[in-house]
This record gives structure tokens, C-alpha cells and sequence, in this order.
């Protein structure tokens, strides 16, 4: 078969802290409610699939196009057996949880194995007073941490800056971070769903009850060495392409 552009049908997810603004922002197709919250637009992780929505291979899932077309979409010398990457619209209308995410050794190590997830965020629209977290202050340590989380004080000992449209911000796997409220931003990550909750703001469930928390892992796995992370945006004095974020996952181009 000839490669052609494919275009796939987003898949909406609809949690406690999203809103509206992927239907009103980015046309995409919302119901009613006002808890949309993602929209993965390129996604092959087991039941999530990307399905095709145009031409002669409309109506496969993105797996089964690996599967049978992996030289066309991945190149001559591929070996993979899954689309590597995740790319999503976030509607963060409350702000997330603190939340880490492990290294692909871990996740590989872990019951139900899974990658890794390092991932990237590009800053669509914020708020004036929409916040992003991002990896611990300076000389933070394992110990430190555990004593703000037993003190419901887990924020404080993160970094956080005020995103503008247009910033891009790189998270390795094992750091700390959470979205604020008021922030549409697009990812880029690798093809897991993997996340372990540190602190979710004392808040509840539709079922009236807190989500569950993974604090033992989120300590275990954290790394206390990196430095805060800040954000970074292309030069518009410059009219090549320029790399935002370069990986071994993912590069990242504006």
C-alpha cells in the first residue's frame, strides 16, 4: 500500500480536574459535562488505540498498523512492536495531582510491566495565575520529602514557575510535577500510563472518597539530584525549526 497521511480519531478521557476548552479551544468533540480533560490524538497502549478515520485503512487501530505497516510508519530498520509514543491535549481546569512517573527499568520491573514515561508539555493558553510544578527545590532530600507529605506540605517543596503560551517544558522520568489549573497545553511522552500520586490537594472522588495515593513508590523512585526545571521556547528571530526537546524518547521541534 502507498503511505498516505493519516488522520486518527481522538480519544476523549473525562476525569475530576478537567474541563470544557478541548471542544470550545480546539474543536474537539466533547458532550455534555465539564470534565474533559485529555484528548489522545496518537496512541497505541493496549485498549487505547488511535483508530483511522480516512482512506483505505480507515477503521485500524494504530497496533494493527504497526503491526502490518511498520517499515512505512517507523522506518525500513524497525523493530518495535508498538507506536512508542503518546501525543495528548490537556484541559487542566483544576490542577492535577503531584504525581511522578517511573524509568523504563522500573516500569519494566513493575506486576503489569509497562515503559517508562518521560514527557514533554507545550503551553497552548495559561491563566494569569495558572502555575506549573516542576521537580524539587534545591537540596531537597528523600527525608525532607517524607516529612512535607506527612505534613500536607508536599508543594511546598517543589519548584513552580507561571507558564506563558508557547513555553515548553521537559520532564524526565522520576520528577515530581503537576499541572495547575487554567493551563491547555499539548504532550508528548512515551506510550505509558503509568503514574504514581505523591499528593492530590486533600480533595475526593465522584465517589466521595480520596483517590488513592502511591507515596512509598513516589519517595522510592523520585530523583533528589536533578535540578529545578524551567521552561524553554523558541527564538522568533530564527526562522529554521529548532529543537524544544531532544531525548533519547522524543525530539521536540518549533
Amino acid at each position: 500500500m502507498d503511505p498516505y497521511p493519516l488522520r486518527f480519531r481522538p480519544l476523549l478521557k473525562q476525569t475530576i480536574w478537567g474541563g470544557r476548552r478541548l471542544g470550545e479551544l480546539l474543536g474537539k468533540p466533547i458532550g455534555d459535562g465539564n470534565d474533559f480533560a485529555e484528548s489522545w490524538e496518537v496512541v497505541d497502549h493496549g485498549s487505547d488505540q488511535s483508530i483511522v478515520e480516512n482512506g483505505p485503512l480507515a477503521g485500524r487501530s494504530l497496533h494493527h498498523l504497526i503491526l502490518d505497516h511498520a517499515g512505512w510508519l517507523l522506518g525500513a530498520d524497525a523493530t518495535q512492536r508498538q507506536f512508542p509514543l503518546l501525543l495528548k491535549y490537556l484541559d487542566c481546569n483544576q490542577v492535577l495531582s503531584l504525581q511522578v512517573h517511573p524509568d523504563d527499568k522500573y516500569a519494566q520491573n513493575m506486576p503489569v510491566p509497562d515503559h517508562g514515561k518521560t514527557e514533554a508539555w507545550y503551553v497552548v493558553a495559561s491563566e494569569p495565575d495558572s502555575l506549573i510544578y516542576a521537580g524539587l527545590k534545591p537540596g531537597i532530600r528523600r527525608e525532607d520529602l517524607a516529612e512535607a507529605v506527612d505534613a500536607g506540605k508536599t508543594a511546598e517543596m517543589l519548584h513552580a514557575f507561571h507558564p506563558e503560551p508557547g513555553d515548553c517544558v521537559f520532564i524526565p522520568a522520576r520528577t515530581i510535577h503537576a499541572l495547575g489549573a487554567g493551563l491547555l497545553v499539548a504532550e508528548i511522552q512515551q506510550s505509558s500510563d503509568t503514574t504514581f500520586r505523591l499528593f492530590d490537594w486533600n480533595r475526593v472522588g465522584e465517589d466521595g472518597k480520596p483517590r488513592q495515593l502511591h507515596i512509598e513508590e513516589s519517595l522510592n523512585i523520585t530523583n533528589y539530584t536533578a535540578v529545578p526545571i524551567s521552561p524553554s521556547r523558541s527564538d522568533p528571530d530564527v526562522s529554521d525549526w529548532q529543537v524544544l526537546v531532544g531525548c533519547d524518547k522524543f525530539k521536540l521541534r518549533s
